[in-house]
């Protein structure tokens, strides 16, 4: 007779057990989902920064381009002295680092979206079949 009355006392404590359980799996899955979808919007973020910086080098050089083909007409139509080519250098400089920025952009970009949390998703997949296989063997 003990014996028929502590087992459903051990089948109530064994299902704490694994409510309990389940419930930390879900708070640590619901972490992990968080922490990625961090990550990955720190990376749209930067991804949006450098393109910014890129466009504001894009601008620039454009001021520097027109400033230079002003310089070259009066050059041409006025011949003292060949000024203008120090404001295409600067502009060609700017324009390495606004490719190189926009490149940047592109690849942090490309890395940070869409932002799902794949490895929160995975994570939950492999509990779902491991409880399943642990269901389907009893």
């Amino acid at each position: 007779m003990a014996a028929e009355q502590d087992e459903p006392q051990n089948l109530a404590q064994a299902i704490t057990e694994i409510s309990e359980r389940a419930s930390l799996l879900v708070r640590e899955e619901i972490e992990l989902a968080k922490a990625e979808i961090a990550t990955k919007l720190t990376r749209l973020v930067t991804g949006a920064l450098v393109g910014i910086a890129a466009g504001f080098f894009v601008v620039i050089a454009m001021f520097f381009i027109l400033v230079g083909l002003a310089w070259l007409l009066w050059y041409e139509l006025f011949p003292k002295g060949e000024i203008f080519l120090g404001f295409f250098v600067v502009a060609g400089g700017l324009l390495v680092l606004a490719i190189v920025s926009g490149l940047l952009a592109a690849l942090a970009l490309r890395r940070g979206s869409p932002p799902t949390p794949t490895m929160a998703i995975d994570e939950a997949r492999k509990i779902r079949e491991t409880v399943a296989a642990k269901d389907a063997q009893v």
